[in-house]
């Protein structure tokens, strides 16, 4: 009844109808503005804007052009192995003996490189196609190493050429010598099988584990040279690790994606 009463007491004066009613506070007009010019700039941000993104992959440190895996053309026993782990070689270069019933054959390498692991000894027993090492395809101790990268295929077509690459060495240790920098230098056109990656690294097993979630895209990285290190590398540290680098050294990459509009996460 109170507010009743003030209501009817309210009509009984004329004099007040002519007043101007007030809709909102002068603060009220503020933050309505700073809403609308905010919404606006974030809007224009979304279209014009765009938003960094990467995508981190296993890597591989080789030499550019891989390796390969020498397999026994014949099958019998091994009666000598005439190369040793680590060993340089020439094109055509004997690598084991294999006694045969024909008699004794010499597996020899294709191509020049590094031998970087005997899959067979003195005695053992082969069969024509088995693997019987791995060489690496490099002819001067100075060529230069890459990073092979193995992007998911559905970030592949995302990542730009010539994008930043980090690399996470595994013998290095990142809290002290940082990370190791390259740039794509190109793009695989395909997504790779366990056996093409096997049949590039010279290792089945790496092969196996690069393509548990899926075929991947293989990136290589060039990387960034310094002569101011030891490794011959730029490192996000000053000085990098006081070692140098060697091939079939395993990494993780951090890739930099091609930039992104925000409104581009919003559309189908």
């Amino acid at each position: 009844m109170q507010f009743r009463q003030q209501a009817l007491a309210r009509l009984q004066s004329p004099e007040e109808l002519d007043l101007p009613v007030r809709f909102a506070r002068p603060q009220g007009w503020l933050v309505l503005s700073v809403t609308v010019v905010a919404m606006a700039a974030a809007s224009v941000w979304a279209v014009t804007g765009s938003v960094p993104s990467t995508v981190g992959a296993p890597a591989v440190l080789t030499h550019g052009q891989g390796s390969y895996v020498l397999q026994s053309p014949v099958s019998g026993q091994v009666t000598a192995v005439l190369a040793r782990q680590g060993e340089r070689l020439p094109a055509d270069s004997p690598v084991l003996k294999v006694r045969t019933e024909q008699g004794d054959t010499v597996v020899r390498t294709l191509d020049a490189g590094r031998v970087t692991a005997l899959a067979a000894g003195v005695g053992q027993i082969i069969r024509t196609g088995a693997d019987v090492a791995a060489v690496e395809k490099v002819a001067d101790a100075g060529d230069p190493l890459y990073a092979t990268v193995y992007v998911p295929a559905e970030s592949a077509a995302a990542v730009p050429a010539h994008a930043s690459v980090d690399l996470t060495v595994q013998s290095v240790p990142r809290q002290e010598y940082g990370v190791l920098h390259g740039e794509v230098k190109s793009v695989g056109r395909s997504a790779q099988s366990a056996q093409q990656i096997a049949a590039f690294l010279g290792d089945s097993q790496l092969g196996e584990q690069f393509t548990k979630e899926g075929r991947p895209v293989a990136v290589t990285v060039e990387l960034e040279k310094s002569s101011a290190t030891k490794s011959g590398y730029a490192w996000s540290s000053a000085d990098g690790p006081p070692f140098r680098l060697t091939s079939m050294t395993l990494a993780t990459a951090s890739v930099r994606l091609a930039d992104r509009r925000p409104v581009d996460w919003l559309l189908p």
